[in-house]
């Protein structure tokens, strides 16, 4: 027995040794792992890295495709009613994408590598505005049939006044002749009293800006609609009704700031300022709801219709933060923090991508049933929108030093934070 306790008590040892070495390094293996590929880090140099992989990650197939003409051909089109979304759904893709991607774009190229990375995207970017206005184009987009093209034309247009040294100063003449008139064929498709009002005012704020051929009624017709549907602390009707949905930050507040900061800017009317302010007021409120809604596991509530749009729920937030416009109490860094651990959760659930890269229908991983049937595969690329604040260069607070707690991670760990109020309108 004696001879049998002895091997034991060495294998026992042995075991001992091993575990206690593990304890020891295993910490520095993972930190060192964090480091290296940074999807783990709460470091706002790796979180970047990691949000402009997943841009580019999500951009390629559209930007590559339409780039060589192949857009038609090579995007599936997936949905509850795909055969009725094909005419549209490419213009959606692009549209979308660019409008998320341009505040990256607009920071130029340069000698670092994320500079030359944007060099690379701002040139794709050109040819595909090329090719997507070019009516002999196997892939020129329809502007002007349906009631959808408006939606994501007036995406496009947005994109084009988000990145205008990018996107517009370089493009020749005869492009940029077929943009405006794209944008300008699109005027036959009525908006419906809603939120959609707002898509033929930016395209109007385009025409402007680049054409000086803008329609201001369209644009202040949609800007004192909107302001007459407001229903308090921060938040619109879209129309005169109310939804419980995301459509506040998806479409309304951006794209209100986006009409309004072109208006004012050629405009000397002090109501139109005072507007301004006070949409910005509201816009903080929203934002500082939306921060509110992510919870400690980086998930916020699924309600409403598009869901399929996934992060892009957040597209007013990231807009508030890029624009140095966050509320009181509210920090970049944990802006930063609470959007790049919502992208992961959602862009790496499976099934997010199909076997080529295009993204898949779906609000956590692939979920046909949570869309409409106004839903296709080029409506998905609205997602891009949360990465408005890589706009912001790498030297800005936002993007700098370690993560800090989001509100519901305060609170949930027992931090004393203080209480907050509505917004009451002066």
């Amino acid at each position: 027995m004696k001879e049998k306790t002895k091997p034991m008590k060495d294998i026992t040892k042995r075991l001992s040794i091993l575990l206690l070495f593990l304890l020891v390094s295993l910490p520095g293996y993972l930190r060192a792992q964090e480091k290296e590929d940074g999807t783990n880090s709460n470091d706002g140099k790796n979180e970047r890295q990691y949000c402009i992989e997943v841009l580019t990650r999500i951009a390629d197939p559209v930007l590559n495709a339409l780039s060589k003409n192949e857009l038609r051909a090579k995007m599936p089109v997936e949905g509850k009613a795909a055969k009725k979304r094909v005419y549209c759904t490419h213009l959606e893709a692009f549209g979308r994408l660019l409008d998320g991607m341009a505040p990256w774009l607009a920071l130029g190229a340069d000698n670092t590598s994320e500079g030359q990375l944007r060099k690379k995207y701002i040139d794709l970017a050109q040819v595909c505005i090329r090719n997507g206005v070019n009516p002999k184009s196997p892939d020129f987009f329809v502007f002007n049939r349906g009631g959808q093209p408006l939606v994501d034309a007036a995406f496009f247009a947005e994109a084009l006044l988000r990145a205008p040294k990018q996107l517009w100063d370089p493009l020749d003449k005869e492009t940029k002749a077929n943009v405006i008139n794209a944008l300008k064929s699109s005027r036959v498709i009525i908006p419906s009293f809603t939120n959609h009002l707002l898509f033929s005012a930016v395209i109007e704020a385009a025409l402007q800006h680049f054409d000086k051929s803008g329609d201001y009624l369209r644009m202040e017709y949609a800007v004192k609609l909107h302001n007459l549907w407001y229903k308090g602390d921060g938040v619109y009707g879209d129309g005169p009704v109310f939804h419980w949905d995301y459509y506040n930050s998806y479409v309304i507040q951006p794209m209100l700031l986006q009409v309004l900061q072109e208006t004012i800017d050629s405009s000397s009317k002090e109501v139109d300022k005072k507007l301004y302010q006070d949409v910005i007021k509201r816009a903080q409120r929203y934002a500082a709801i939306q921060e509110r809604l992510i919870s400690p596991e980086a998930t916020y509530p699924a309600i409403g219709r598009s869901l399929a749009y996934r992060f892009g729920a957040f597209h007013l937030l990231s807009k508030i933060a890029y624009m140095h416009d966050l509320p009181d109490g509210v920090k970049p860094q944990q802006v930063r923090a609470a959007l790049y651990h919502v992208i992961k959760k959602q862009i790496e659930a499976p099934g997010t991508f199909d076997k080529d890269g295009w993204l898949q229908i779906g609000f956590y991983g692939h979920q046909l049933n949570i869309s409409e049937s106004y839903i296709s595969t080029g409506s998905l690329y609205l997602c891009s929108e949360a990465f408005l604040i890589l706009g912001l260069p790498q030297t800005d607070p936002l993007w700098q030093g370690k993560d800090l707690p989001w509100t519901q991670q305060k609170i949930w760990s027992g931090e004393n934070v203080s209480n907050e109020h509505a917004l009451h309108d002066d």
